[in-house]
This record gives structure tokens, sequence and C-alpha cells, in this order.
């Protein structure tokens, strides 16, 4: 089968487009034909190891998994023995961890729920590692309650455009911050208010929030802290390196005093959570918003994009197309 195969750490060109052996399910694994896969930051990370956790984690010198990607959607090729709830034929999709980035990828059958129908296998396989770090950040660890301020800064990325909608499901008050070009898409996908961070410095308002979730957290943490209302919390759900050490060691500490929380959210892949998206999505409540699409062999130019840090919405990678880039229809 077609790969991506990383060898080493580095910029997108160290990628590969190889031949490699196609994998076999184990007993409690599900053979997944691919028919779209999604870049995440996560999946810049892993590359560029550009935090050094990711090589503590991951292989000191070079990644231990070689074939990248996290999320999927495509059929059920073939079974374990111990597989009860997939058959082949069926339609998943889901955060595998890796190894999406080829034709075929070996999952946990945990891993993968049945796909949305009423979205295509590229929409789909937008959804997985964004929407659950949503979800997760949102209602696990921002405890979020209908009627709350909540602010989603980082309002028109992967994780933002999700956080949006899925807070606006749960009966929030959303203020969305972004650039002036995505002002309207972030209204389009619910948000009451939205924020132009280039003209405007929410921290510094004056207005304060129940609820903060930072999809590209830049501030100092104490400046998160300051707009925030009593008993309010903030979750780091991605941003810099700076941002992530800061929330890790920090966070539980500044916790301690006043009442507010402070603290983070890595997305963990499970079949209840994606269940639950599920409903939402099926019932028009959460879409997945598409900037792009690529074919395989174009992983590299996928994932050089999203690093400049301007994508609106998911980059989407269809496994059956080869050629050139194409533009693609944002679903808002």
């Amino acid at each position: 089968m077609k790969a991506i195969v990383c060898t080493k750490y580095g910029p997108p060109e160290s990628l590969e487009f190889q031949e490699v052996a196609k994998p076999t399910p184990k007993d409690d694994e599900v053979l997944v034909k691919v028919h779209a896969a999604s870049a995440n930051m996560y999946d810049w990370h892993l590359l560029t190891a550009d935090i050094f956790l990711v090589r503590l984690s991951e292989g000191l010198l070079k990644p231990q998994n070689t074939i990248p990607g996290a999320d999927v959607a495509g059929r059920v090729e073939a079974v374990g023995k111990n597989i009860k709830q997939f058959r082949p034929g069926d339609e998943v999709y889901g955060d595998v961890g890796h190894g999406s980035f080829a034709e075929y990828v070996c999952a946990p059958a945990s891993r993968l729920a049945l796909k949305p129908s009423n979205l295509s296998f590229e929409q789909a396989a937008a959804v997985p590692m964004a929407a659950l770090t949503a979800l997760q950040g949102l209602r696990d660890q921002g405890k979020i309650q209908p009627g709350q301020q909540v602010l989603i800064q980082g309002a028109s990325g992967g994780v933002g455009t999700f956080a949006v909608q899925i807070a606006k499901s749960f009966g929030a008050q959303v203020t969305a911050v972004c650039s002036a070009r995505n002002l309207e898409q972030a209204r389009a996908l619910g948000a009451d208010q939205v924020i132009d961070y280039t003209k405007e410095d929410f921290t510094q308002s004056g207005q304060r929030y129940d609820l903060i979730l930072a999809a590209n957290g830049y501030h100092p943490l104490a400046d998160y802290k300051r707009a925030l209302n009593p008993k309010g919390i903030y979750v780091m759900a991605g941003g810099t390196a700076t941002q992530i050490f800061q929330a890790m060691l920090l966070g539980s500490w500044m916790s301690e005093r006043e009442g507010k929380k402070m603290g983070g959210v890595v997305g963990k892949s499970n079949q209840e959570d994606l269940i639950f998206l599920n409903g939402l999505i099926e019932a028009g409540k959460v879409k997945p918003v598409i900037d792009r699409c690529y074919s395989l062999d174009e992983t590299a130019d996928a994932l050089r994009y999203l690093g400049t840090g301007h994508a609106r919405g998911k980059i989407v990678i269809t496994i059956e197309q080869s050629g050139k880039t194409q533009a693609a229809k944002e679903h808002v």
C-alpha cells in the first residue's frame, strides 16, 4: 500500500511517499481502508518535535511510529477475531493515534465509531481529534453550563471552529476571538459576539468570562486569569510551547488562589465521545469547516500549510485522489 513515512524529525520535506506492507489487524483491532484523513497541529508537533516532550513520548532520536496521521474516515476492510461491533463494509471514523496517512490503517475498535450519516468521508475525517479536544475541554475541564459567558480564542482553527459550535449546543453565550477575515465565519458558526484580536485585546477590555478555552493561546496565564469571573475556568487547548509549559507547571499553583481554575486539555480518543459528537452532527448542531483538501502524495504540502498557522478550519487529505491541491468548500 502507499503511505507517508517519517523516519526522522524535521520539516515537511523530510516526509517520504512510499510503498509499504499492508497491516494485518490483531484480535482486538479493525483494518480500515482509508478514504480520508486530516492534519492536526498534533501531527505537526510529532513531525518537527518542536516541543521537546514529543521526543520523550515518541522517540528521543527518531519517531517510533513511522506513519503519521491520527484522524481517519473509511470503510472496514477486516476485523480481528474478538471484534463483534464492526463488520466489513461499515463506514467508520475516529482518532487512531497514528498511521492514517496511508491507504490502510489498523486501530483498536475503541477508537472508532460509525461515521455520521450526514457527512462525507472528507467531512468525517475532519472531526475526531479537533472536535474531541473541544468537547472535552469545554465539558470535562471547563464544566460548561447553559447561560455562561464563554470565550473561544483561536475560533477560526480546527479546534476553535468546533468549540464555538459545541459551546452553543450547551446553551452558552459565546464570544469568538479571531482575525478580521474570519469574523463572519465565526458568526455563521453561532458566535454571539466576535472580537478581532488585531484590534482588541480581550484580556485588557474589562469584560469577564465564566470559561475561556484557548485553542491558540499566547497571552501570559495571568492575563487569562484577569479575564475570568470569580470561580471562572481557563482551559488551554493549544498554543505556543511556552503556553503549554506554563499551563503544565503553573496552572495548578495558580488555581489555588482566588478560586479560579487554570489548566489544559489534551483530547483523548474514545468511542463514547465520538458517539456523542455523532448526535450533535446528525442533529445539525455541529459541522466541520474544511479549508483545503490535498491528495496523499501532497501530505507534505498539507502540513506545510498547516504550519503557517493560517488555516481556516481543517486540512483534509483524500487518500483515493491524486493530483494537484483542490480548493475546498467551507461547510458553514
